[in-house]
């Protein structure tokens, strides 16, 4: 955050250079660029102040995150409810998110981020997407729906198209695996694989 707001001053010219750029690249490839009108006006608002930039960026983040809460993935095997959450730092800032699957238990609930491949295990790169989301989840202080506290437990669910056997993993997903299992213990959260 700090260092976004730090950019406003510098907007119009790292703007305009971009502008620039995706030009060139339009006219090389041939392929017309997304909507360069669009990018100025958008310009415009930024040049306009910090609180500008931040009310710009806040909209853009809940529609967003509207988006993702009526995306399925019709491959990930996810049991709970896909929901939204909107996490306030101590600054006050709001950042919005979803969650691919929420389940309450008593005073608990489980925020799940579910990671799906064929065969095997996810991909490194999205499992390290996933970790992102249990580093936010996992310093959650309390969730609050309708006005009742809950405990956060954060879970990262990997599910497979075949059935998941450890032994036919390569030596590398193994070892992937495992330093994800130890990541896991050090950091509070659950991993699910099914």
């Amino acid at each position: 955050m700090h260092w976004n707001l730090s950019q406003i001053d510098n907007v119009g010219e790292i703007a305009q250079l971009a502008i620039d750029s995706y030009g060139k690249i339009s006219k090389k490839l041939r392929v017309e660029m997304h909507s360069k009108s669009s990018a100025e006006k958008r310009i415009e608002k930024l040049m306009e102040g910090k609180d500008v930039f931040m009310t710009l960026s806040r909209e853009l983040a809940k529609e967003a995150q509207k988006r993702e809460s009526l995306t399925v993935q019709p491959k990930e095997y996810l049991s709970g409810s896909k929901c939204k959450i909107t996490i306030q730092n101590y600054l006050g800032g709001f950042y919005y998110f979803t969650v691919d699957e929420m389940e309450i238990k008593g005073n608990n609930i489980f925020l799940i981020e579910g990671k799906h491949s064929k065969v095997a295990l996810p991909s490194l790169s999205d499992i390290k997407d996933a970790l992102i989301k249990m580093l936010l989840f996992t310093n959650l202080k309390e969730v609050e729906i309708d006005k009742k506290i809950y405990n956060p437990n954060s879970v990262l669910k990997l599910t497979t198209k075949s059935h998941f056997n450890y032994e036919a993993l390569s030596s590398s997903q193994k070892k992937d695996l495992n330093l994800l299992m130890e990541e896991s213990k050090l950091n509070n959260f659950e991993v699910r694989i099914i």
